[in-house]
């Protein structure tokens, strides 16, 4: 279960309590400025580096040192390479998270002369990002891992291992001080993924050092998730031959081809019995597929009832025009009349059509993050004939935006991309009289750092007396997994959920994918993926 998130005490570098973040002084007596000195490897300095420094530079209560080792293990020469290959064939841009920066880059921070060790009464918190081990006599600090192993190196092994790494900033005593299960797009691009990952290691130390972190993770089953400490690895003979099994495994994919692509559908059924939320599993007679024509598909269905008919949204993404566009198409008992036509287009791409009825209308909240923006579309025609009503939110990159209504006010939840990073692995929420607004930020965003199960995967539903919300488990990438999530605690202090089970493709749904969850009028919807050869546009 996730930790209820609130005002919470962190341990300090030295084991104790974090000084309290500084607060503007109204008694004439300046407010108190928390010295953090920041631990690199000059011969390892990374644009994520420079990000994490200009972040803690902003804060006028913070002073920023920097200290600088030469003894830490890297990543393997040939991950340069790697990194260098992917973004010519993929057209990442570069510099990036990942790229190597010049010490000179740091200048306009205070430096500790080379051989000089940050004592404590020099520093409020040494935070070691070098990537070596504790070193004896060393000041105690706070130091990363990723699955329990330290630095980039190790997140670099966990993501050639499985994905979906839990990050974690550990005192001296090995006790976690914030906790994330972090995410990317993708796990086939390996750059892609690696400063998906470090644009989230940032948010997560950032929110440790207000105090505002999660010390501990469910597993797919609500128990704490505690990765081992391994910051020795046997010494540095087992570390070296750790860095040469990742050069192994970084050669291998050097040299792999993708060939195949994802092909998503819908899947659709009468319900006839218990629903899925209910049944925890795939029906026993499986999902009809919703037909296409092979140079589109469709994902993320969102059904309404209304009238007495049931209307199927979808995205509608044509291989030719390489953009999504919002479409629908009716139920009847049969089935689908007909095939979705495109209701909702705009420049940009559009998908999860998030459609609800409310004050006597139909509103729509389609996913746009290109547009930066949180928009709401009205129904003049229904299905068709939607016109713009209002900006919800301004100056965000948020995906999946799910509304609820709930203890008499309404609450918007999406992942949120900030400074780069996945668009799946961080919650916020937002609240509001009206679900026109005005929208207020939950004053503990983001609420939750969870690849497994943050970003959602349909409507919330109301089911016993409490709130189910369907939630995407891309631990093994994007839409890996449906899970259902018990809503604990929702109000303007705090957000708790649970995870209870985890529904992946299988004889019922084959694929790779299983994606999203609505139902409406005895109809319910799924989503997900099969691999299929790639189409070009033409």
């Amino acid at each position: 279960m996730e930790r209820a998130i609130g005002g919470a005490d962190w341990p300090s570098a030295a084991g104790g309590r974090a000084p309290a973040r500084a607060e503007p002084s109204t008694s004439g007596t300046p407010a108190r400025i928390r010295t953090v000195t920041v631990r690199l490897d000059r011969r390892a300095l990374r644009g994520w580096h420079i990000r994490l420094l200009d972040h803690l530079g902003q804060r006028p209560d913070h002073r920023i040192r920097v200290a600088w080792v030469d003894h830490a293990e890297g990543l393997p020469p040939n991950a340069e390479l790697l990194f260098r290959l992917e973004a010519a064939i993929h057209g990442l841009p570069r510099p990036g998270l990942a790229t190597a920066a010049e010490p000179v880059a740091l200048a306009p921070y205070e430096a500790i002369p080379d051989g000089e060790e940050p004592r404590g009464s020099d520093a409020d918190l040494v935070l070691d990002l070098s990537g070596s081990p504790a070193e004896p006599g060393s000041e105690p600090a706070w130091r990363l891992d990723y699955d329990g192993m330290p630095g980039e190196a190790g997140l670099l092994a966990a993501l050639f291992t499985h994905g979906a790494p839990v990050a974690a900033l550990r005192g001296p005593d090995g006790k976690p001080v914030a906790m994330g299960r972090l995410g990317a797009e993708s796990h086939t691009v390996m750059l892609a993924a690696f400063e998906g990952y470090l644009a989230r290691t940032i948010t997560l130390i950032l929110a440790a050092l207000d105090g505002a972190a999660s010390t501990e993770l469910p597993d797919g089953a609500g128990a704490p998730l505690q990765p081992a400490i391994a910051y020795d690895l046997g010494g540095l003979g087992a570390r070296r031959r750790a860095a040469g099994g990742l050069a192994r495994q970084i050669a291998r994919r050097l040299y792999a081809l993708c060939f195949h692509g994802p092909h998503w559908r819908v899947g659709w059924r009468r319900i006839v019995g218990p629903d899925l939320i209910d049944l925890r599993r795939h029906p026993e007679g499986g999902w009809q597929v919703l037909p296409d024509d092979g140079r589109r598909f469709y994902a993320d269905p969102f059904a309404i009832a209304r009238d007495g008919a049931v209307t199927l949204f979808v995205e509608e993404f044509d291989y030719r025009r390489g953009k999504g566009v919002i479409a629908a198409v009716g139920f009847g008992a049969d089935g689908p009349r007909g095939r979705p036509e495109p209701v909702l287009e705009l420049e940009t791409h559009l998908s999860y059509p998030f459609v609800f009825e409310a004050d006597g209308q139909v509103w729509m909240i389609p996913e746009s993050h290109a547009s930066g923006t949180v928009d709401l579309y009205r129904a003049t025609d229904f299905p068709r004939g939607w016109v713009h009503e209002a900006v919800l939110l301004d100056g965000v990159v948020a995906g999946d935006a799910t509304l609820l209504q709930h203890g008499g006010r309404w609450w918007m939840f999406a992942t949120v991309r900030a400074g780069g990073g996945s668009y799946s692995d961080t919650l916020h929420l937002w609240h509001a009289p009206h679900f026109r607004g005005p929208w207020t930020p939950h004053r503990h965003n983001p609420v939750l750092i969870d690849i497994g199960s943050a970003r959602a995967a349909g409507p919330i539903v109301a089911r016993d007396g409490g709130l189910i919300r369907p939630v995407q488990d891309c631990r093994q990438g994007y839409g890996a997994a449906l899970g259902l999530a018990r809503i604990l605690r929702l109000d303007e202090e705090a957000y708790a959920q649970q995870v209870e089970t985890r529904l992946c493709p299988g004889a019922a749904w084959p694929g790779t994918r299983l994606h999203m969850l609505s139902a409406a009028g005895g109809f319910e919807f799924i989503d997900g993926s099969h691999r299929a050869r790639a189409r070009l546009p033409g």
